[in-house]
């Protein structure tokens, strides 16, 4: 199998078929997609366990001797980090995080005290908060080409009021940024539909490309950072 490889990894209480539209993308270009099912809101498993546990899964459907790109949404991105605390990539692979929260999540936060939300969101909900026992907040840089688009458009206002500043409803703005992060883009859409949107799936594909989004139609006040230049614009 020669071919280049993407694995994709949904967000909580989602399956695969949330990220159909971003498979069928890359599927076009002649990629080795796969979309990688996991039990996110499990009572039993936490991240470490879901990130050691369905991440190799799909590692072992990607050819060998390829870069191996991901794609993730929401907690797929703490996963992901996850994972690469103990683990590496093989050289030239990128990743494009939708709407991560990487600084924790204020809503799960203040929602973890509430019986139904621990019932529903199972143990990895338990972890995604910003006090004690927050994973995003625990751990440490990964050495992998980042991309991240996060949204500023909100159709859960009751969780909008949970969190500072622009945000997408489940995430701030702020709370998506990684400090070693490549690019970061905002855009106007939800966190439960930003993976639909046409411009995130083609900015996505352009990242793991070329290294960096092109900000089209982007404002200056949301170009968060300048984008780099690669130095190999093939696909890898």
């Amino acid at each position: 199998m020669d071919k280049a490889n993407i694995v994709l990894l949904h967000g909580m209480g989602r399956t695969g078929r949330s990220l159909r539209k971003t498979e069928r993308a890359f599927k076009k270009l002649d990629y080795h997609v796969v979309n990688q099912g996991y039990p996110s809101t499990s009572k039993r498993q936490g991240i470490e366990e879901l990130a050691h546990n369905f991440i190799p899964q799909a590692l072992a459907e990607c050819g060998l001797g390829r870069p191996v790109h991901f794609v993730t949404h929401s907690l797929g991105g703490i996963l992901l980090r996850m994972y690469l605390q103990s683990h590496t990539l093989p050289p030239g692979s990128r990743a494009v995080m939708l709407a991560p929260p990487n600084q924790g999540s204020e809503v799960a936060e203040v929602m973890r005290a509430w019986f139904l939300y621990r019932w529903l969101m199972g143990k990895p909900g338990q972890q995604l908060g910003t006090g004690i026992g927050s994973i995003p907040l625990a751990l440490k840089p990964i050495d992998l080409e980042i991309g991240i688009i996060t949204g500023n458009f909100s159709i859960e206002p009751w969780f909008s009021r949970l969190l500072a500043g622009e945000n997408d409803g489940k995430v701030s703005v702020s709370g998506a940024k990684l400090e070693n992060a490549r690019d970061f883009l905002v855009v106007p859409h939800s966190h439960s539909f930003i993976m639909q949107k046409e411009r995130v799936v083609q900015e996505t594909i352009h990242f793991i490309q070329h290294g960096f989004f092109t900000h089209t139609l982007v404002s200056a006040q949301n170009r968060l950072t300048k984008p780099c230049k690669s130095s190999n614009s093939k696909r890898s």
